[in-house]
């Protein structure tokens, strides 16, 4: 069985349980912001609470709807689920960059609030990690099946060579 088959399903289940505990941490962080100070939550919590959702969307696409109503094995279907995890690892990547950016220019930063913002980038930042992971294998995927643009290759057309009797001649 490929490295695909085997880590990808295992990949895929870490990658929800990050998405959920960073859609937890960001809800209650920003409930915080909303409920208790004049200003609306910053827009990193608010970021990170959208890679969530699409972190969740992404695995639910990935797994089920482009198999399935996407013609598997071609390359479209290859480049959909590339583009939708690379666009993963770029989303948290941002997402926990910054927030980190942004808990840094806090001058007062105590409690609980301040403590499950600082898991909430601690989260993200694994969750980055692991679609990371996953992004590479689908790459490597890709690559083997062809690499970039394989679709457009055509095989060279069998060209038949007349044969001349030399008696005829």
């Amino acid at each position: 069985m490929s490295l695909f088959k085997t880590v990808i399903l295992p990949l895929r289940a870490i990658q929800g349980v990050f998405a959920l505990l960073v859609l937890a941490l960001s809800s209650y962080v920003a409930h915080w912001y909303n409920t208790t100070t004049v200003i609306s939550s910053p827009s990193s919590i608010n970021f990170l609470f959208f890679a969530s959702l699409y972190s969740l969307l992404s695995i639910l696409a990935l797994e089920f709807l482009i198999p399935r109503f996407v013609a598997p094995k071609t390359a479209a279907s290859n480049y959909i689920a590339l583009g939708v995890e690379l666009s993963n690892v770029l989303f948290w990547f941002a997402g926990f960059v910054g927030l980190a950016v942004f808990l840094s220019k806090l001058l007062f930063c105590r409690g609980s609030v301040c403590q499950s913002a600082q898991a909430d980038v601690a989260f993200a930042a694994a969750a980055w990690l692991v679609w990371t992971g996953s992004g590479v294998i689908m790459v490597r995927e890709v690559v083997k099946k062809g690499g970039l643009m394989s679709w457009k290759r055509k095989e060279p057309a069998a060209v038949e060579v007349p044969v001349t009797n030399k008696e005829e001649a």
